[in-house]
């Protein structure tokens, strides 16, 4: 099968008939074998029941029904689990994606040899308060990322090699960085499409701006993650030897400073009487507490069974 075609989606039952005609037409009049793959997310409307009135029509439509709403990233993960085609794409369900991108996005992976390649929708149907934060935020996640091609990480127009899908895990709201997790995978020929961005046809959007709070916590847990997951004394014991450091060198000082003044006749106080004596001593236990979780995390990675688990591209044996 050459093309998968995967629409994760959350009450759009008015535009799934007229996106499953479009990306139907596209694919007979370019000759490609292909699937649709629509994963309705808990969708409180008709839109499984016209997810299954469309597959009676067209035998290429299939779907994934959840019991209640997960979010995007569980709907694109289970999309990608079931996807067969050589190439996959990923679309949105509104309309604002158009389906006639997709021979040029099936090109770029299977003759230019893209792993990945992502939207960018270069103008935007959208008001300000949505497009400036958008801004902002491909831009920090440009700059973490170390991708400094995409414009876009969060458009929903996207393509893959098969064996992209086949080796990342979407969780929790990490849709938004994909390219990133590809890039973690080992798959890093990673390209860009300007691509045409329509005006919503029908409904509403189903994101608020606290996605782009969310968005920021995410982009750090998957740069932590990504950076210290498998090594975590390498952060918090750093960190907390430092601390530890700096806490006891202070409280030596303190002390010396009052011995000196002793020696010398000055006036002195008693050493707990100093605020400087009470927080080197909070440095000291706060340095020992990051210093243990770090051989606490050390603890929980060697005995995960994924400790020694590594993405092999290829192997050549002789006997």
């Amino acid at each position: 099968m050459d093309i998968s075609v995967v629409v994760p989606l959350y009450n759009e039952a008015e535009s799934l008939p007229e996106l499953e005609a479009w990306i139907r037409r596209v694919m007979e009049e370019n000759g490609f074998s292909y699937e649709i793959l629509f994963i309705n997310d808990g969708s409180t409307d008709d839109s499984w029941s016209v997810i299954k009135e469309l597959s009676e029509k067209n035998p290429s439509v299939k779907g994934v029904c959840f019991r209640r709403n997960y979010g995007k990233s569980p709907a694109l993960n289970t999309g990608f689990e079931k996807a067969q085609g050589n190439v996959v794409i990923t679309m949105d369900a509104d309309l604002q994606d158009s389906p006639d991108e997709i021979p040029e996005l099936y090109r770029m992976i299977v003759s230019d040899g893209y792993d990945l390649v992502s939207g960018w929708k270069q103008k935007r149907y959208d008001p300000l308060s949505k497009t400036i934060p958008t801004k902002l935020f491909n831009a920090t996640a440009r700059k973490v990322s170390g991708i400094k091609n995409l414009h876009d990480f969060n458009c929903g127009l996207k393509a893959y090699k098969k064996k992209v899908v086949k080796h990342i895990e979407v969780y929790g709201d990490m849709h938004r960085y994909i390219p990133y997790l590809a890039k973690n995978a080992g798959f890093t020929k990673i390209g860009e499409k300007v691509v045409h961005h329509q005006a919503r046809k029908y409904g509403k959007t189903k994101f608020g701006l606290d996605r782009f709070v969310n968005g920021y916590l995410d982009l750090a847990t998957l740069w932590f993650t990504n950076k210290f997951g498998v090594k975590p004394m390498h952060f918090f014991g750093l960190l907390g030897s430092l601390m530890f450091l700096l806490g006891f060198i202070s409280t030596i000082i303190v002390g010396a400073l009052k011995l000196y003044h002793m020696h010398t006749g000055q006036p002195y106080i008693l050493v707990t009487s100093s605020p400087y004596f009470y927080i080197s001593l909070v440095m000291m236990i706060l340095g020992t507490q990051l210093f243990l979780t770090g051989f606490l995390g050390e603890l929980i990675v060697r005995n995960s069974p994924d400790r020694n688990k590594y993405e092999i591209e290829e192997v050549i044996e002789k006997q």
